[in-house]
């Protein structure tokens, strides 16, 4: 008779109580904030810039599939939300460039573990190995 392996140990822990009270709600404004810094194209620009200052074209260039539509759309909501700063320069062609603010410099060394760890493990997890 074959025995299966236990299942890994469960390090469940509580959240905080004040993030688990708040942040389930429908009405909470943190699920809009995560929706638009958890997002593919988000995720993406945000690291993008953590490099430093960026032009449209760098952006679009670097960020591999998205479309101008979108890049627009996820720049204005991360510049609404304040991770991101456009500057319009006076030039002929106009130029604008995007950086990140204070807030945006912060929140992306957070979702730079995330995201080493999801290309780390990108593979086995597409592949179905555990």
């Amino acid at each position: 008779m074959e025995v299966s392996p236990s299942p890994p140990a469960v390090h469940a822990a509580p959240l905080p109580p004040k993030l688990a009270d708040g942040v389930f709600p429908v009405g909470c404004p943190s699920r809009r904030v995560l929706d638009h810094i958890t997002s593919k194209w988000g995720v993406l620009i945000l690291l993008a810039l953590s490099e430093g200052e960026q032009r449209w074209s760098d952006l679009r260039r670097r960020t591999e599939g998205i479309s101008e539509k979108m890049l627009a759309q996820t720049l204005k909501s991360l510049e609404r939300d304040g991770l991101v700063t456009r500057t319009a320069q006076p030039l002929i062609p106009p130029r604008v460039d995007y950086s990140l603010t204070e807030r945006g410099y912060e929140l992306t060394a957070l979702l730079l573990p995330l995201v080493q760890w999801a290309f780390d493990n990108a593979d086995e997890i597409i592949n179905g190995q555990s």
